[in-house]
């Protein structure tokens, strides 16, 4: 049994603990994410997502071994102990290519899988929920769970020629929220219902069976479904445990198997503990950290134009405006409505598009200015205490110090001390890459 394997074991046991997955390729998003799980002593899971991170590249140019070695390189920085680091690849499927063929489509996926668990990554979550092009939609649970198993059968096999064998844990579901958020504004959610979520179950262990993977069937550890949880642009649907009570109990009935929850970004603390003693006890969380990555940077450019003359300003945020003009493709198709509402929606949404902008050199150029700038100058505490008052009573207690970076850090661990809070999973036995 591996250290994930174990996590899902104490919790079936009775221990309302669980574990959130970090979903970001961000530097600081990943060096905040190390620096509070040392802090608490924790297991950390990191996750590349397939728009992210692909064989040929994805959005931030990286394939996974270049992930790999950008998070291992982070840690080694800061002391933290890999043993206690786990990788895993979200979204993994043909969803990528979905106005390929599905043949074509699931040819990249073969090579997907394969190249992520070449690397090292250990929980491989399988996601063949989407329709191709000449697919119907939506897709059936059999269609899903045949191709799923196709790709488990592919993650095995490199496994064991990588590794000499296989410890892989692995997450299924055909009820996959669409990553990063709703793109239209929402006002209710269909909580999956508990037959279709035993439906999901039952069709993925018979193909699994079918493409001769039945003995990694104890080591599928988690169920995607709907537990009710979403954000729009503007709006967050909060958890409502009453409503997902019957669906909760699902997984009462399999040993080796929790729920994770998408989409849990902007949801209370109430309800991250509400939702992992409801047995969602992976807690995905991605565009929270860039948004509040956002937040802090945007707050320390308010604070920079009251100190510093405007030619020499950082303008930070007109080069990221610029730059989303000038290459919309990225939320273009997300951000409805009129001039005006666009605008809005580029620096403000809880979709946070920008996450696919801030590897521009220019954009990184001109964040570099602003930390050196507030570095070289200081930051009065009254413009702290106005525009980051979390972080001015941390540096008052002597926890945080003045400068910027580190107010950004803790600005995105703040998100982060919710989940770990609810998830309760400290000093707990780690797992090597």
């Amino acid at each position: 049994m591996n250290t994930f394997q174990h996590l899902v074991q104490r919790h079936k046991a009775g221990e309302q603990n669980g574990i959130y997955s970090v979903c970001s390729a961000h530097p600081l998003v990943i060096e905040a994410a190390l620096s509070q799980a040392l802090s608490d002593d924790s297991l950390l899971l990191i996750e590349a997502t397939s728009n992210q991170v692909d064989q040929f590249g994805g959005y931030t140019g990286m394939k996974p071994a270049d992930f790999r070695d950008f998070v291992l390189q982070l840690a080694k920085s800061l002391n933290f102990p890999t043993e206690k680091l786990i990788l895993g690849g979200d979204h993994l499927g043909p969803n990528r290519w979905q106005k390929l063929t599905a043949a074509e489509a699931m040819l990249n996926a073969d090579d997907l899988i394969a190249a992520y668990v070449a690397a090292g990554f250990k929980k491989i979550h399988l996601d063949c929920s989407m329709s191709c092009a000449d697919d119907p939609t939506p897709l059936s649970d059999e269609i899903v769970a045949e191709r799923a198993a196709r790709l488990a059968k592919i993650a095995e096999d490199t496994a064991v020629s990588s590794f000499g064998h296989s410890d892989l844990v692995y997450v299924i579901g055909t009820e996959v929220p669409v990553p990063g958020g709703a793109a239209e504004e929402l006002d209710t959610l269909q909580v999956t219902s508990p037959e279709a979520a035993r439906k999901t179950i039952q069709s993925h262990q018979f193909e699994f069976e079918r493409a001769g993977v039945a003995d990694c069937w104890q080591r599928v550890v988690g169920l995607v479904v709907q537990p009710g949880v979403e954000f729009d642009h503007t709006g967050v649907i909060d958890y409502r445990s009453e409503e997902a009570s019957e669906l909760s109990k699902v997984v009462d009935d399999f040993e080796h198997m929790v729920f994770e929850a998408h989409s849990t970004d902007y949801q209370t603390d109430k309800a991250y503990q509400a939702l992992v003693r409801d047995h969602f006890a992976i807690l995905k969380v991605g565009p929270a950290l860039t948004f509040a990555l956002r937040e802090a940077l945007y707050n320390l450019c308010d604070i920079e134009e009251q100190l510093i003359p405007k030619a020499h300003c950082s303008d930070l945020r007109e080069h990221i405006e610029k730059e989303m003009c000038d290459s919309p493709e990225y939320w273009q198709p997300y951000y409805q409505g009129n001039e005006a509402q666009q605008r809005f929606s580029r620096s403000y949404s809880f979709s946070d598009r920008i996450r696919y902008y801030w590897l521009d050199e220019k954009i990184n150029q001109a964040q570099n200015t602003l930390f050196t700038n507030l570095s070289r100058n200081g930051i009065p505490l009254p413009l702290l205490s106005q525009h980051l008052s979390s972080q001015f009573r941390s540096v008052r207690e002597g926890q945080l110090s003045l400068e910027p970076k580190e107010l950004v850090l803790d600005k995105i661990r703040q998100t982060l001390r919710s989940y770990a809070k609810a998830c309760k999973q400290n000093k707990e036995e780690g797992v090597a890459l």
